[in-house]
């Protein structure tokens, strides 16, 4: 851990950074799992899928940012290369098959429910460790995964 005047204890503020840096791996591969949809989705909702995929990937970037700040205000160190993600992510591995736009939504979805799951589980154990300001970002990042859920699910509740 790296100085600061933060008053959070050093022994709390490590156990956060660890849980802020598990959360930053999955936010970074739930990324590039939009992108990946975005990229490749195909089918006759293509140009509505490839445009949602394309704002989900903008929204999960910014809960990257919020989470590697955060990191490293609490004086950890944000641990964010392809390499560490990879090691890290409890996020299931995305399928390079997938092409049909359903499928994509099927996908990410899950992603998405396992990410906001984590986020909560995340959010209780800030506050038992007396962190508020962590609980509070990670409650920022909850509600709006679960926006994100309702979108996805939105179009598989849709009759075929």
């Amino acid at each position: 851990m790296h100085p600061t005047k933060n008053d959070l204890p050093e022994a709390t503020r490590s156990k956060i950074v660890e849980r802020l840096n598990q959360r930053l791996a999955d936010a970074i591969d739930l990324q590039t799992q939009c992108k990946q949809a975005h990229w490749n989705v195909k089918g006759p909702h293509f140009i509505a899928l490839h445009e949602l995929f394309d704002k989900l990937n903008d929204e999960v970037v910014e809960y990257v940012d919020l989470l590697a700040e955060r990191v490293t205000a609490l004086g950890g160190t944000a641990e964010g290369t392809v390499a560490a993600v990879a090691k890290r992510t409890s996020l299931g591995e995305y399928s390079l098959a997938l092409h049909d736009g359903r499928a994509h939504l099927e996908a990410l979805s899950g992603q998405f429910a396992a990410f906001g799951k984590a986020a909560r589980g995340d959010i209780e154990a800030a506050a038992e460790l007396r962190d508020a300001d962590t609980a509070d970002l990670f409650t920022e990042i909850s509600r709006g995964v679960d926006k994100s859920l309702w979108f996805l699910e939105a179009h598989l509740q849709a009759a075929r």
